[in-house]
């Protein structure tokens, strides 16, 4: 920023990107973050620890040592899984029959891996899904009675490799124990498996292994993704501001800032158009900004938590405010752009007070006391092994980040492919999603380091201990009215994790429980299947979110029309838009920008 670009706030003057003061010679101090207090270093050796980083090999060996220490409980299981066993081949005989009767073991909910009719009609493959479940169950039992007498994390880190290790032995993952693919190589003649050997090859060449979700190929930054007309109007070293371009003759006065995640890029907001939330909101009468941050790469690792809230949102509410002419704004902040809104709205309402009109959070989590799932992949020794593991680029891959939330839900994020691609040989779908999903972003070493010990592992933020620039940046200061989403199926942010934010702020809340998981309950344009569920406006959000289901009310649609109208009524009077950048700001180029387009790999 020039001078004549510092910001208006009374805090030292912002410049891009901080970085460390050159030493002699020129070169850069690089950023080293401090480990996370209270974990030890891995004995593992290195190989094993990348192949293993979140210590699930360890952790299910010493659960299974518990439990073989109590013989009477695994012989227990043993024998019920004999007896499953012995009953199946009589069960599978008698799917011949009009009365087959109830199978030895119970499939429980609908998994659609097992979809095909073939699984409960044939009696080989019946035979064969009830021997998986009936393990399935062995191996649950025993991983269960170890879990009990460890320590909770131990524990849940065992359950999740049982699952895992579970997920990778499905018959479904097999040509020959998978009726489905077995049917589609008699139609083509074998062609499908051959083609799905070159596809397995290619992937394990180009990708690591992974199959291809989706052919990205099919799809043109600014034409089908991230299509909204707009323009860049600012650029640091951290990130671009995008201004975008009118669609309504009038607009709401109060302009609305929007804060993406810094995991994957900021176009979800922005998907395709008529599924696009940003597009949603320009047509129906709002000045809309967006934050597109760069990619990181190793020259980068120093850039920091407080670097992306100082020199990303902080600037964009000052740009914004000098575009605009307005005194106010709206502040819009998804997953973790959604912690960086909070943030910035908690130090606001202490250093500039009425500036944030309000404050909408998508898929947010801020009080991490409990973070779920993820919190067992994330503990204090997987986070050091991280450490050690980004250490070398002063980066974590894009890929390594995709990965871990792809083992969360392995089924639906990695072995579905495995069959569809590997096994079926058909090519990857053309879906918007996935193609967002794929065009991932690395996390700089300081950023990382930083963030995961100050938000995910002392809670800082819900606790009220978070201090940006000095200032005590604590939710409960901001009296702004706050719209918060969550998810109904969302395995990242459960929305009960979601509802927690409810209770940390000073201004009225409104909750709303949406249709979908943590990207289909963004991407959630208006549509037959669609619903929302949320108490009457102004009503008292009780502490727990059982209690606010409760009471709740189910309404059809999308909650984007509940907050469009919630948002508008408290954004001002309806004036002429204002100009694309500013003489301070001038436009620097289209949208979707620079930044946007730098890929993690490229395919």
């Amino acid at each position: 920023m020039t001078d004549k670009q510092q910001p208006r706030t009374g805090r030292p003057p912002v410049t891009p990107t901080r970085v460390r003061q050159s030493k002699p010679g020129g070169a850069r101090e690089q950023a080293s973050a401090p480990s996370i207090p209270g974990a030890k270093r891995s004995r593992l050796p290195k190989a094993i620890r990348r192949l293993d980083p979140m210590g699930w090999v360890p952790a299910t060996a010493k659960v299974a040592g518990e439990a073989v220490k109590h013989p009477q409980e695994v012989a227990g299981a043993a024998g019920r899984l004999a007896g499953k066993m012995a009953k199946i081949p009589g069960a599978s005989l008698r799917r011949l029959t009009s009365n087959p009767g109830d199978p030895p073991v119970d499939p429980g909910p609908r998994d659609k891996r097992f979809a095909d009719p073939t699984w409960d009609l044939n009696p080989l493959f019946f035979g064969i899904r009830q021997g998986y479940l009936a393990t399935c169950n062995f191996v649950d039992e025993v991983i269960d009675s170890g879990a009990s007498r460890v320590d909770p994390l131990t524990g849940a880190k065992a359950k999740q490799f049982a699952q895992f290790a579970q997920n990778v032995a499905s018959p479904t993952n097999l040509a020959f124990t998978n009726p489905e693919v077995l049917s589609k190589a008699l139609q083509t003649g074998g062609k499908s498996l051959y083609q799905g050997l070159r596809f397995a090859s290619d992937d394990a060449v180009k990708r690591g292994g992974r199959p291809m979700k989706v052919d990205r190929a099919n799809f043109t930054m600014g034409k089908d993704l991230a299509a909204t007309p707009g323009k860049v109007v600012f650029r640091n070293e951290v990130a671009e501001l995008i201004q975008y371009s009118p669609q309504t003759e009038k607009v709401h006065e109060v302009p609305i800032l929007m804060s993406p995640p810094w995991v994957n890029k900021y176009y979800v907001m922005d998907l395709a158009p008529q599924r696009s939330f940003i597009e949603w909101a320009v047509q129906h009468e709002r000045t809309v900004f967006v934050l597109s941050y760069v990619n990181p790469d190793e020259k980068t690792r120093s850039t920091s938590f407080d670097d992306y809230l100082e020199n990303g949102v902080l600037n964009a509410v000052d740009v914004i405010s000098e575009i605009t002419g307005s005194d106010k704004l709206d502040i819009v902040g998804l997953c973790l752009g959604g912690i960086a809104a909070s943030v910035i709205s908690s130090y606001l309402a202490a250093e500039r007070p009425g500036i944030v009109n309000t404050l909408s959070l998508q898929n947010t989590p801020l009080d991490l006391a409990d973070p779920g799932e993820l919190g067992s992949m994330l503990d204090p020794a997987s986070i050091n092994q991280l450490e050690e593991k980004i250490s070398k680029h002063g980066y974590l891959h894009g890929d390594d980040l995709s990965f871990t939330f792809d083992m969360m839900r392995a089924n639906d994020l990695i072995f579905n492919y495995v069959v569809s691609r590997w096994l079926k040989g058909e090519a990857p779908p053309a879906f918007d999603i996935l193609a967002w999903n794929e065009d991932g972003t690395h996390l700089t070493e300081a950023f990382l380091t930083e963030f995961l010990q100050r938000i995910f592992r002392n809670n800082e933020l819900a606790e009220g201990e978070f201090k940006l620039a000095g200032v005590l940046a604590d939710p409960a200061g901001v009296d702004s009215e706050v719209y918060i989403v969550g998810a109904i199926n969302d395995h990242i942010v459960p929305w009960a994790t979601s509802y927690k934010s409810s209770q940390l702020f000073g201004g009225q809340p409104r909750y709303v429980l949406s249709s979908g998981g943590h990207i289909a309950g963004i991407v959630n344009p208006p549509g037959p299947k669609n619903w929302f569920e949320a108490l009457p406006e102004g009503a008292e959000h009780p502490p727990t979110a059982a209690q606010w289901r409760e009471e709740a009310t189910k309404h059809t649609g999308t909650w984007w029309e509940d907050w469009v109208e919630w948002t508008n009524s408290r954004a001002g009077e309806l004036v002429d838009p204002p100009a694309m950048g500013s003489k301070k700001y001038p436009p620097i180029e289209d949208a979707p920008g620079t930044y946007v387009l730098k890929q993690v790999h490229p395919t």
